[in-house]
């Protein structure tokens, strides 16, 4: 209760003082290294993107990528420790996809080589609140000092500019809170379907069990959701596990793995 005391305190002394962040975007590099983290070559990088692209998303959760036909986006959360990201790295790497990562603040800050690492290798960094509490139980100062902490985290882990997407944690929207997100500069970015790998075999999750949960809602502009590393820390990691046959199965079916950018450049 003390140290949840203490957080909410330092949010109230930094967001006034904390940059909002406003939209812009730019294209994570290639060049940067990270020990103990596979690299190599990258995904294919995004294009550019228009003047304030994002505003066009504001007013709700998107939850499929609107118009662009037989596409999946794949993204997964970070907000506990690193395990099994040198799999999902080396595999988006190997299948020449694209993903995003969803961190928390706390995440960067823990774990700044793996930052580095996944913008090294050419995928897109979004916010995911610095320390994943409910954001229903927070105040409207709270919630915007989670995001803003979230930012000023990520951002000084280093690698690349993060996008101006903002996933809640556990899913937690309503209206006004997606509104608050957006006046900080934010689409809201959820998801079609979460492969539930996270739960690992104590919670009855198996690699087949997250496979057919992300081809059960396969449809046009899916946007499936995975998780780096685990709550408990136990392996195996079945998001790591069962990427190459997600990857593998959408191809398969017809489908083209898209990048998420492709929101900032694309009309809806």
């Amino acid at each position: 209760m003390a140290a949840s005391l203490r957080f909410r305190a330092l949010l109230t002394t930094l967001i006034a003082g904390t940059a909002l962040f406003t939209g812009s975007f730019i294209p994570a590099a290639g060049s940067h290294g990270s020990a103990g983290h596979t690299t190599g070559a990258t995904a294919t990088p995004a294009p550019e993107p228009s003047p304030a692209p994002v505003a066009r998303w504001y007013g709700s959760a998107i939850r499929l990528i609107p118009g662009q036909g037989k596409v999946v986006a794949l993204t997964f959360n970070a907000a506990w420790n690193t395990q099994g990201l040198d799999t999902i790295l080396k595999v988006l790497r190997q299948q020449r996809a694209p993903a995003t990562f969803f961190l928390t603040g706390d995440f960067a800050q823990r774990h700044p080589e793996a930052v580095r690492a996944m913008s090294a290798a050419g995928h897109g960094i979004g916010n995911h609140s610095h320390s994943h509490p409910r954001f229903g139980e927070l105040t409207p100062a709270e919630r915007a000092g989670e995001i803003t902490l979230a930012q000023s985290a990520i951002r000084r882990a280093g690698g690349a500019e993060p996008l101006p997407f903002f996933r809640f944690p556990y899913g937690d929207t309503t209206p006004e809170q997606i509104a608050e997100a957006n006046a900080l500069g934010y689409a809201d970015i959820e998801w079609t379907t979460d492969t539930n790998g996270y739960k690992g075999t104590a919670g009855g999750m198996s690699v087949d069990k997250a496979v057919e949960r992300a081809l059960d809602k396969l449809v046009p502009g899916e946007i499936i959701q995975m998780h780096v590393g685990s709550s408990s820390g136990q392996l195996p990691i079945l998001d790591a596990e069962a990427l190459p046959r997600i990857i593998d199965a959408v191809r398969s079916r017809g489908y083209r793995v898209t990048d998420l950018r492709t929101l900032l450049t694309e009309a809806g």
